[in-house]
């Protein structure tokens, strides 16, 4: 009796130390989990920044225009810049056709690539997003 009660201890030896490894296995994996959902928390509340700072920059542009309507002409900008102190990366387009105008801002945050030329839809600006927004301005 006392050969068998010995060869069960053993083969119950390393059973803790195994389950101790299992548990902090998952444990890292919920932990790096984490981080992840962090990092992307991050980033999109960037992107959600830039988005409005985008708007902002074209309505403010929108309201110049309409207190100044007798030189809407003086606004029209293609590929100007925008202050990078309120966007990384900032550029600027405005067109006119009769009395709608068109604003278009892009960025391209930090880390990404932008659009390789001008030529690309629906920015045409050499950046890697943007925002347009158009309001229709009577010319007086």
């Amino acid at each position: 009796m006392k050969q068998k009660s010995f060869s069960t201890i053993s083969a119950q030896q390393g059973a803790v130390l195994l389950e101790a490894m299992i548990a902090i296995l998952l444990f890292s994996i919920g932990v790096l989990a984490f981080v992840g959902l962090q990092a992307s928390m991050i980033n999109n509340t960037s992107d959600a920044k830039y988005r409005s700072d985008a708007a902002y920059v074209a309505q403010q542009m929108i309201g110049k225009m309409w207190t100044d309507q007798t030189n809407l002409s003086t606004y029209l900008v293609t590929n100007g810049t925008v202050a990078t102190s309120v966007l990384p990366g900032g550029k600027l387009n405005i067109a006119a056709s009769a009395s709608q105008i068109t604003v278009t801002v892009g960025w391209t945050a930090p880390g990404e690539t932008a659009a390789p030329g001008t030529t690309s839809a629906p920015c045409y600006l050499p950046v890697a997003h943007c925002y347009t927004t158009t309001a229709s301005i009577a010319g007086g």
